[in-house]
Parts: structure tokens; C-alpha cells; sequence
């Protein structure tokens, strides 16, 4: 399954913003990204025509199985590349603000490696 950045961007806010409160919206989504309104709009009804997410009657987004995954690899990804980072010695904003970009280009092999690691120095 391969979607572009823009969308894991879109699906992992989604994720993010369901994990802060209860009901999630166009216009948080755009709030959190600093997109128009409108470009979020697009971007929702393209989602939910490829099954990545459901809107209900007060327009509530929510993620469906397969926009969840989606997301919550992302998620994974964000954070174990930021506390890699920091690990290092990256300053906390810049380590999120880093790993957001690099999450996407990672190879898996890469990502599993940097994941094993950490979980290595964990147990130390």
C-alpha cells in the first residue's frame, strides 16, 4: 500500500487529534496543519472515497481500518525516529520536526534497525 507524504500527513493528524478529544473535524485538521479549509475538504472527500476514513452526519472524521494502519505506522515512525534523535542529542522540537520529514523516506529495513537499537539501549 503506498500513499503519498501528504496523505500519511493527513491520516496520521487524524489519528493525533482522535487521540486528544473525542470528535475530530475538517476544520481541526486544518487548524493543526495550517491548511485552507477548503484544500481539507478535498483532501477529506478523496479520503473517504478510497476507504481511508468515514465522516459521519456532524461531519466527525474518523479513521477506518485501513486509513488507521496507515496512521498509526506513521505515528510509530515519528516517534521512534524522534527519540533516536534525541537520543543523539537533538533538541526535542527539532527532533519531531526532523523525524516528521524523514518518516516518510525511510526504508523499513533502516527504521527496523534504528527501532532494534533503541529498544537495545531500553533494556540497558
Amino acid at each position: 500500500m503506498q500513499i503519498k507524504e501528504s496523505a500519511e500527513n493527513y491520516l496520521e493528524t487524524i489519528y493525533m487529534l482522535g487521540n486528544k478529544k473525542d470528535f475530530v473535524r475538517s476544520i481541526d485538521v486544518a487548524n493543526e496543519l495550517g491548511y485552507s479549509k477548503a484544500s481539507v475538504s478535498v483532501a477529506m472527500k478523496s479520503f473517504r472515497e478510497e476507504g481511508y476514513i468515514v465522516i459521519d452526519a456532524d461531519g466527525g472524521i474518523m479513521l477506518t481500518e485501513k486509513g488507521l494502519k496507515i496512521a498509526e505506522k506513521m505515528c510509530e515512525r515519528h516517534n521512534i525516529i524522534a527519540k533516536a534523535l534525541m537520543y543523539l542529542g537533538v533538541s526535542e522540537e527539532t527532533a519531531y520536526t526532523d523525524s516528521c520529514k524523514i518518516e516518510h523516506d525511510i526504508s523499513q529495513e533502516s527504521f527496523d534497525k534504528i527501532k532494534e537499537f533503541l529498544h537495545k539501549i531500553d533494556q540497558d
